[in-house]
Formats: structure tokens, C-alpha cells, sequence
């Protein structure tokens, strides 16, 4: 699930991180990647990549619901629809970071 934040008024790592996000790493092309787990063992857990330009926020959320179980391969089982728990928390980061 995509959506943007405008007018960020701090930086994308401090931002997330009073959400509960973890800094995971630079994914690339100036995409960052986030976690935020929900479970004790680090899964299932919130996944968001974020990219930025100028103060506008582009985040790309999903739940990745276990750790990559297909060899060398990056599937695993993901959740990218809106409803349930993802909605709420696409909800609670607009409200944190606007």
C-alpha cells in the first residue's frame, strides 16, 4: 500500500523512529527501508520503504507476515491490501508524521 506524506518537517529516520520504526537499511536508489515489529520474534512485522523528495515522504508499507523461507529467493508471506491492521497502522502514521 503506497501513500505520501507532504511537508515533513524532520528527518525520515527520526520521524519513523518515534513511530516505532527501525532504521533496516539503504534498499537502493535512494529508497530506506523501516521495520516495525509486531510480534516477539520480529514477526509478523510492519515493512516500509521510503523515499523522499524534497519534504514530501513516499512510503510503500506491507506486513510481512513470516521471515524468508525460500532458500537464497526474497519471498515470503506478505500482506499489501489496505484492510485490517494495515490500514489502521497506514491511519496511525499519517496522524504521527503530518
Amino acid at each position: 500500500m503506497k501513500f505520501t506524506i507532504n511537508n515533513l518537517t524532520t528527518n525520515p529516520t527520526t520521524a519513523l523512529r518515534r513511530a516505532g520504526y527501525r532504521f533496516q537499511r539503504h534498499a537502493g536508489a535512494g529508497e530506506m527501508s523501516f521495520v516495525h515489529p509486531m510480534g516477539r520474534g520480529g514477526y509478523p512485522r510492519f515493512h516500509v520503504y521510503v523515499t523522499m523528495d524534497g519534504t514530501t515522504m513516499h512510503l510503500s508499507i506491507h506486513i510481512d507476515h513470516t521471515k524468508h523461507t525460500h532458500g537464497t529467493m526474497t519471498r515470503h508471506g506478505g500482506e499489501y491490501d489496505g484492510d485490517g491492521a494495515l490500514g489502521t497502522e497506514v491511519e496511525r502514521l499519517k496522524h504521527l508524521l503530518k
